[in-house]
């Protein structure tokens, strides 16, 4: 089994930044196969903001583009949202997704418990 854990969020003014954390952790020898960081505002369906893959490929969501930079650091398995020029619209739920390998296999996806980001003045 793999564990994430999300940290960072918090409460910002529009302008500002946060930094949100991804941290991966387990037992078995396992391996990140790609990060993506979804977020859920109230009464709106999960979106997909972020994704970066073990080679290093990133792809954003439109309306994050220019703002927000996912960035990893393997040899930690922990895994970074830096959110610049934060927005009323981009408070929700922050939620990190890992894709997982164990030995090779794929092993499927693991969710964090997410972390509230909320941007307010």
């Amino acid at each position: 089994q793999v564990q994430v854990v999300e940290s960072g969020g918090g409460l910002v003014q529009p302008g500002g930044s946060l930094r949100l954390s991804c941290a991966a952790s387990g037992r078995s020898s396992f391996s990140i196969n790609a990060i993506s960081w979804y977020r859920q505002a109230p009464g709106k369906q999960r979106e997909l903001v972020a994704v970066i893959t073990d080679r290093g490929s990133t792809s954003y969501a439109d309306s994050v583009k220019g703002r927000f930079t996912i960035s990893a650091d393997s040899a930690k398995n922990t895994y970074y949202l830096q959110m610049n020029n934060l927005k009323p619209e981009d408070t929700a739920v922050y939620y990190c997704n890992a894709d997982v390998s164990i030995a090779t296999a794929r092993a499927g996806h693991y969710w964090g418990q997410g972390t509230q980001v909320t941007v307010s003045s």
